[in-house]
């Protein structure tokens, strides 16, 4: 899913491409879906008598709200104020360039061990920064789509002193990064890796121990991080839906903590060519050098 980055289980490409990859990959050949009917999501809403809902990003979709659905948005203030600071972004001309200025921005931020959340778009863009962050020996962790088994576990330790996280969107939306770690689900890994059963009858007292014994743990590293100056949430590329982006960004600065983010675009990034105007073509023409920003 371009949006949330999850495996769409049951969906299939059609016109017979599925049916070739699967005869290319080796895989058991299944029949085509049959679509019976159809019907956008805005008609299947109103097919409802009430409509009510609650998300982070509602304020910039208001206007379609109020015209499609008739529904007002209300925002609700945060429990805490907002200390994150969101940098404006930097292009670059090439996305050699850019990749190499975001490798430049988390090898810098490491040694301060600020924990990085790196925000892509794709399976295949989350992919090439891991092998240049590999390149300048980097240790990272990679969540997208092929390691989703892995997701609680590397979630986990998102938030951890000098962690270097690669991720597609399924670390930008439902995800609480807990800074210096999660105690409850680092405890649940342990259990997990001990290879205690989740029915077994001794599972819920050696979870509280472990609990107790990652507690102190993280509250001490999440001190330090905060030191360190929180989450810092660095994107790759700007998501063709705004709201996409916010839900990255809110990642970093949540309940009150201290945070960073910042985006760095390339001019040959989909969503830039897709947009690609006069002055665009006229800034690519010019002799600048490519590992400056524009």
């Amino acid at each position: 899913d371009e949006f949330t980055g999850r495996i769409l289980e049951g969906r299939r490409w059609s016109e017979g491409l599925h049916q070739a990859v699967e005869a290319r990959e080796g895989v058991n050949i299944k029949a085509e879906n049959q679509t019976l009917a159809t019907i956008t999501l805005q008609n299947y809403f109103r097919l409802y008598d009430k409509l009510a809902g609650m998300t982070g990003t509602a304020a910039t979709e208001a206007a379609e709200f109020g015209n499609t659905y008739g529904l007002d948005v209300v925002p609700i203030p945060t429990h805490r104020p907002v200390q994150r600071a969101d940098h404006a972004d930097l292009i670059y001309k090439t996305e050699t360039a850019k990749v190499d200025a975001v490798v430049d921005d988390i090898e810098q931020r490491r040694v301060t061990g600020q924990p990085i959340l790196v925000g892509t778009v794709s399976v295949e863009n989350s992919e090439k920064i891991s092998r240049a962050l590999d390149q300048r020996g980097i240790t990272h962790n990679v969540l997208n789509a092929k390691e989703h088994q892995r997701e609680a576990e590397i979630i986990t330790q998102a938030g951890q002193l000098g962690a270097v996280t690669v991720a597609t969107n399924m670390a930008g939306r439902g995800v609480d990064i807990v800074l210096g770690g999660n105690p409850e689900n680092l405890a649940r890994h342990d259990l997990y890796r001990d290879g205690v059963a989740p029915d077994d009858p001794l599972q819920a007292e050696q979870l509280a121990t472990r609990i107790a014994h990652h507690e102190s743990n993280c509250t001490a590293e999440g001190a330090k991080v905060r030191e360190a100056g929180g989450l810092y949430v660095l994107g790759t590329e700007r998501h063709e839906s705004r709201r996409i982006d916010n839900q990255l960004r809110g990642r970093s600065g949540r309940q009150g903590d201290p945070g960073e983010s910042r985006f760095y675009l390339s001019l040959e990034d989909d969503l830039m060519r897709l947009f690609a105007t006069g002055a665009m073509n006229w800034v690519m023409d010019r002799a600048l050098p490519d590992d400056t920003p524009i």
